[in-house]
């Protein structure tokens, strides 16, 4: 099955302090694509709206598999979590072998891998997300006309699978469509970001 994934713009957040963690993915040639569900996205203006019992905390990017219509699932333990905007932190492909020189480690800290990577739609090489997507509340949206609850519930005792659902909307309304990304998982080292044609980038909405 092939993940998808662009950033949901996520706001505030609720996550109990203890939520239980689980541990994504579409096929774009050949592996691993993340290419319409999602990156949750906030912006702290958001926080205005934010229902009671939630508390303000710094933008964070959810990497969501899921059709873009869906309004509910059972997949959340495949969905991961970027603290941090990993656009800015990462490295253009152009600049993969300044990269490789320096033995995969990035300026901003991460250290690349050749077996599982994340390229977003403009040809920036991202650092991994963490996964899995704890359990709890989170204030999502697109950016655009919708911002709802996500909430994601713990796996069932002798389950893996983790359920989720929104409030209002659908995974495309809360999906920040500028920055669809795709994951990489490449077969017998054939998939170096150095393949890749930068021509190619950034990525025509609907390829």
């Amino acid at each position: 099955r092939t993940p998808s994934s662009t950033r949901l713009h996520l706001a505030n957040d609720n996550t109990p302090e203890k939520s239980e963690k689980s541990t994504l993915g579409s096929n774009m040639r050949r592996s691993l694509l993340y290419s319409t569900a999602a990156a949750l996205a906030t912006n702290v203006a958001l926080a205005v709206v934010a229902p009671p019992g939630f508390k303000r905390i710094p933008t964070q990017f959810i990497a969501a598999l899921g059709d873009p219509d869906a309004k509910s699932g059972t997949n959340a333990q495949e969905w991961g979590l970027w603290e941090k905007d990993p656009g800015p932190r990462g490295v253009f492909l152009q600049d993969f072998s300044t990269l490789e020189t320096n033995g995969g480690k990035a300026k901003a800290g991460w250290t690349f891998d050749k077996n599982d990577w994340w390229l977003e739609e403009h040809g920036i090489i991202m650092e991994k997300p963490k996964f899995s997507l704890p359990a709890g509340r989170y204030l999502v949206t697109g950016g655009r006309l919708v911002t709802t609850v996500l909430t994601v519930e713990p796996p069932e005792v002798g389950d893996t699978q983790q359920r989720w659902k929104l409030d209002n909307g659908k995974l495309y309304d809360i999906t920040h469509l500028p920055c669809r990304s795709a994951r990489y998982k490449p077969n017998e080292g054939n998939g170096s970001p150095l393949t890749a044609r930068t021509g190619d980038f950034p990525v025509k909405p609907g390829a």
